[in-house]
């Protein structure tokens, strides 16, 4: 799981799993991050480790988890312990637009990682993006872009929660705060946050060696049933290119993608 941060996506998994006939397989994590800083830099991904630990306990799933905080692009394959006799799955939801791409060094870590997730021949690999144009080496056209991105997480907010909710407070102040602060204040390597669209994306995973996966047309079906059953009228989903799309009022925000190793 390269961005595992702190493992939300993963206990809807794991209750799944151990309602599986004849029992629950053993579940091996990865878990893969950028080092913090300070004198503990993998405190958070080992802390997300324990966390999952005592939920797989909690559901009689056999659980075994290995923890890596490391700028992704100096790994190597033999450090993720890849076991050929398993069904392997490499993930990575919405982060590697913190990795450096070429705009920022001389060649891109980005590509680096991608190349690293081919070396592993997954069985799948499942790839979530913050669909994104904020890019740009110029600030003026990259305040803009971030600019109306920002504004409509703000405005789906307005929507859906109230102002004073604490939880929504420390979610703009905490993490969309810090994204847009260094989105605007910050140039060269110091600017992490460099997201690509997924047409941008879909082209750079092709460039690598992967092939896309069609979806589930039966789980995308499913899932606009949910959105347009339970959510604000304004919620996207859509489908482009293999693609499932996330957004509001017509802004893609998000896309997920499923891929295999193109020489398979």
């Amino acid at each position: 799981d390269f961005g595992i941060l702190y493992g939300f996506h993963w206990p809807c998994f794991i209750q799944a799993l151990s309602k599986r006939p004849g029992g629950p397989p053993k579940l091996s994590i990865t878990g893969i991050d950028l080092p913090q800083p300070g004198l503990r830099p993998a405190e958070r991904v080992e802390e997300t480790g324990r966390r999952l630990a005592h939920y797989c306990k909690k559901f009689n799933v056999p659980f075994e988890y290995h923890a890596i905080a490391r700028k992704w692009e100096t790994i190597s394959l033999e450090e993720l312990k890849i076991d050929r006799s398993e069904t392997v799955i490499a993930t990575c939801l919405y982060r590697l637009r913190n990795v450096p791409d070429e705009t920022s060094v001389t060649s891109s870590a980005r590509d680096t990682v991608l190349h690293l997730i081919k070396k592993i021949n997954p069985d799948l690999f499942v790839h979530g993006i913050l669909n994104g144009t904020y890019n740009a080496p110029f600030f003026v056209m990259r305040f803009r872009e971030a600019l109306h991105h920002f504004s409509s997480l703000f405005d789906m907010f307005d929507k859906t929660l109230p102002r004073h909710d604490q939880d929504r407070l420390v979610f703009e102040k905490e993490v969309l705060g810090r994204q847009s602060m260094n989105v605007i204040a910050c140039e060269g390597t110091a600017r992490i946050e460099r997201p690509e669209t997924y047409k941008q994306w879909q082209a750079r995973n092709e460039r690598a060696g992967f092939r896309q996966i069609p979806l589930n047309k039966d789980i995308v079906k499913e899932v606009r049933a949910k959105v347009k059953l339970q959510y604000h009228k304004d919620f996207l989903v859509d489908e482009d290119g293999k693609w499932i799309l996330q957004g509001w009022k017509g802004r893609v925000i998000y896309a997920l993608s499923y891929w295999k190793p193109a020489h398979e």
